[in-house]
């Protein structure tokens, strides 16, 4: 990070500032209405477990871009290897001329995935993207059409991963039809859940649902997030993914783990399939990949992934040259800086503080996550009623004390925190302090 970047909040104007102001009018005038931000402020400069606007306001940051600069902005390691890149050559299209770093990716990628089986890797842009050519991989390898994800489930928002997503608004809202021969199945979601309804029992309600509507000859792919993001942080109960897992390698269907949010360290483990001892199929990831360039993969068995025809893959920028050297760079930094480890304690220090919050107020109906990736549930007080205006006003009042915060979930009722895993933990109690004494301040009635 920027040496000269003090990591401390401070604010020196209301939020958003007048510069920001000004900025957001030339935004509204030039950019399409359809891309909405969370907080109304412009970024200045951005690292460690801070983002400082245009109007020198600090702001602590507990969300990372949404996952995206997990080894914090800027990263040392990142900007060096950029750097020498950017000087070497920006562009060639690894399908005209290739390059080594393309090959170095892949290798890393095929190393550091779970199993030890024989793997390729292909890259592309966007998370999306990846998710996409997953499908096509699975089809080809399993001359299958049919794909199941799963509810509350977000993929992405091209044609296809717009139709894996389950959140209608905004992501689908107006924007169909969309691609068929996708289905949906019940998610192990332990907070909402039949208390009395372990992991695998969850995954036999499923896999009893894609048996009777969609049949496993019919079936190329199954597409699941191993703790889900946009859908609210869902963790799912113990032996639901192993269930899974079991049941598609016994039918000839593709399990595809999509590691786009939890990948990289964001979980305490390097993939959050690890925390079960899952071995997917093809693993999907991108966002923490490259310190914040864009980059996305996808990795599984060499057969899977050779079975498309030669041209079915690639793209003119995927695995750009930039971007495979931040790649590099940021597995180098998440093995030197110990970065796995650091997640845990992370979220040690997080489920701690939330876990003491929720003793005191029955608004957080649930408090979950594994490392960095933790989130509160809000409900009504004294029931499991989704409360999406509360969640709001929570997050409305923390950006005006200074703190990044998301929501998320299917009912809008769901506090996220994605802190950096190079943010200080002065840094992260003052964020849990100041969301504490927000809640506090939002009305219980």
């Amino acid at each position: 990070m920027s040496a000269d970047l003090p990591q401390h909040r401070e604010l020196v104007t209301a939020i958003p500032g007048p510069r920001s102001i000004e900025l957001m009018e030339r935004k509204t005038a030039a950019v399409a209405q359809g891309v909405g931000t969370t907080m109304p402020v412009f970024a200045a400069e951005a690292g460690g477990g801070i983002v400082k606007d245009i109007d020198g306001n600090s702001l602590i940051d507990f969300g990372s871009g949404i996952a995206v600069t997990s080894i914090g902005n800027s990263a040392p390691r990142v900007v060096e290897a950029v750097r020498a890149q950017v000087e070497a050559f920006t562009h060639t299209c690894f399908m005209v001329t290739p390059y080594e770093g393309y090959v170095a990716v892949a290798e890393a990628l095929n190393a550091i995935t779970p199993g030890d089986h024989l793997k390729r890797s292909v890259l592309f842009n966007s998370g999306a993207e990846a998710v996409e050519n997953a499908v096509k991989i699975a089809r080809a390898y399993t001359k299958k059409d049919a794909v199941v994800a799963f509810d509350h489930a977000y993929h992405g928002r091209t044609n296809l991963t717009m139709a894996l997503t389950a959140k209608n608004m905004p992501y689908k809202d107006g924007f169909g039809p969309f691609a068929p021969e996708v289905y949906r199945a019940p998610m192990s979601y332990p907070y909402r859940d039949d208390k009395a309804m372990d992991g695998e029992q969850a995954a036999a309600r499923a896999i009893d649902q894609i048996e009777k509507q969609v049949g496993a000859s019919n079936l190329a792919a199954l597409v699941i997030e191993p703790i889900q993001g946009e859908g609210g942080f869902v963790v799912p109960a113990p032996g639901f993914l192993p269930a899974l897992v079991e049941w598609c390698t016994a039918n000839n269907v593709v399990f595809i783990a999509d590691e786009v949010q939890t990948g990289f360290a964001r979980t305490g483990a390097l993939f959050a399939c690890e925390h079960e001892d899952v071995v997917p199929d093809l693993i999907v990831t991108a966002k923490g990949i490259a310190g914040g360039l864009p980059l996305a993969a996808v990795t599984g068995r060499a057969e899977m992934v050779d079975a498309p025809h030669a041209g079915g893959l690639g793209g003119t920028y995927g695995g750009n040259p930039l971007a495979c050297a931040a790649a590099l760079a940021t597995l180098e930094t998440i093995r030197a800086e110990n970065l796995i480890e650091r997640a845990q304690d992370i979220g040690t220090l997080m489920l701690d503080r939330l876990h003491r919050l929720q003793a005191d107020d029955s608004r957080i109906g649930d408090v979950r996550g594994r490392g960095a990736m933790i989130a509160v549930e809000l409900v009504k007080k004294g029931t499991t009623d989704p409360d999406p205006d509360l969640t709001k006003a929570v997050a409305t009042a923390a950006h005006q004390q200074g703190l990044i915060v998301l929501t998320c979930g299917t009912y809008g009722n769901v506090l996220r925190f994605l802190p950096p895993l190079a943010i200080s933990d002065e840094l992260l109690t003052e964020g849990l302090d100041l969301l504490a004494e927000t809640l506090a301040a939002t009305g219980r009635s």
